[in-house]
């Protein structure tokens, strides 16, 4: 008699949940040009998007596209290169320099950048390379997240009020590969953890995080680029399954590999099975700035102080929105990028929702005094009274 699926069964998985021929079924597939009909081309089952069209796109167009990339993380093959994501390459190079001082300086402070899925030692890291970014450098900070194709791409997947996180990963000559993996937040977890979590909290954690790298170098395969199993997220039981034998075995046989320019941009689903690939080359350091972009709705990876941040910021807005060097697109691409996108949690004793169902978000705060030139003075104090009001006492 066959076996009869229990309602625990159903809830609660286990170590040895998940069918490995069901997941080869589930990848044995090729990417269909006619589905992703925005894209320029398809290469090794990954959609390709020009950076230029992008930046062109009026409003309903953007919609469209949005929509697009919305299925080919949920439904398609997971993952999206924007070939020329930064039109212009001169904010990579000024940021560059800047994350390369970070890593000599924290070199020589004695911190480890320890990677969560390779050795130590193999790459250099800089952890919350957005805060550091934006106190460090804030006109930097603006030109280089006042992308339109990273905001679009975000809020495709997320929503409004999306929080970008950020880490530079640099990986020199030999350094090796990572185990391929999920990420954030099951993908962060140990088996005997994640099977304390129910099956729909398997279902929900691919949808509170977008994952994303932005090339700061040529990255030709010698170099390492981060291998992909396309169409892997789709499959539900990945988080306990992908770390067996089996699996591991199947990714290194099957695995794409994409080059990259200087400028570009990949974008996936965090349940997609991924690891970055071994530099075997003799002079290229690989530097990648990850993005992990959350859902307001869900907890980053990184504490960011994003208060610190909006100070630092909004003068450096106020000038190059002054001096038009910065359209208003860019302008909310990089208030996005900084600024807190989501009104809770607060104390609504003191900041009670007037005149709506919540109070105004730091990004909305922000806006608003951008577009009523206030001064920058007064914009902190603006920001003091949030402060007070997200206090409890």
């Amino acid at each position: 008699m066959p076996h009869r699926v229990s309602r625990t069964e159903r809830v609660w998985l286990d170590p040895s949940s998940g069918d490995y021929e069901t997941f080869v079924k589930l990848v044995s597939r090729s990417t269909i040009p006619e589905d992703w009909p925005l894209a320029d081309r398809i290469e090794m089952n990954a959609p390709i998007y020009k950076g230029d069209m992008i930046r062109t796109l009026d409003e309903e167009h953007r919609r469209d596209l949005m929509a697009e990339w919305v299925e080919v993380f949920s439904s398609g093959p997971g993952l999206i290169v924007i070939e020329g994501a930064f039109g212009d390459t001169a904010p990579i190079d000024r940021a560059t320099t800047l994350f390369e001082e970070m890593i000599e300086k924290e070199q020589q402070a004695g911190h480890s950048g320890a990677d969560h899925f390779a050795k130590p030692g193999a790459n250099d890291r800089v952890w919350n390379s957005l805060e550091k970014h934006c106190l460090a450098d804030p006109e930097s900070f603006a030109l280089y997240y006042g992308n339109v194709a990273v905001a679009a791409v975000s809020e495709a997947w997320l929503g409004p009020g999306y929080q970008i996180t950020a880490q530079v990963n640099r990986v020199n000559p030999g350094g090796q590969a990572q185990s391929a993996h999920r990420d954030y937040h099951l993908g962060f977890m140990t088996p005997d953890q994640i099977t304390r979590y129910p099956a729909h909290v398997h279902t929900i954690s691919p949808v509170l995080t977008l994952q994303g790298a932005i090339a700061h170098c040529d990255m030709p395969l010698e170099s390492g680029p981060t291998l992909y199993l396309p169409f892997s997220q789709l499959y539900f039981e990945g988080y306990i399954a992908f770390a067996r034998p089996e699996f591991q075995t199947y990714f290194t046989e099957n695995h794409v590999q994409l080059a990259l320019k200087k400028g570009d941009a990949v974008f996936f689903n965090p349940a997609l099975m991924h690891a970055a690939g071994s530099n075997t080359s003799t002079s290229i350091r690989r530097m990648a700035n990850l993005l992990q972009v959350s859902s307001p709705f869900g907890r980053a990876l990184e504490a960011v102080d994003r208060d610190a941040m909006t100070r630092t910021l909004y003068p450096v807005l106020q000038t190059l929105k002054g001096q038009n060097r910065l359209p208003p697109a860019e302008v909310a691409a990089a208030i996005s990028a900084c600024a807190e996108g989501y009104p809770f949690p607060t104390n609504l004793d003191r900041d009670p929702p007037v005149g709506g169902l919540a109070p105004k978000s730091q990004q909305v705060l922000m806006t608003e005094a951008l577009e009523a030139g206030q001064s920058a003075e007064d914009f902190c104090a603006v920001l003091d009274d949030l402060r007070i009001k997200h206090e409890t006492r």
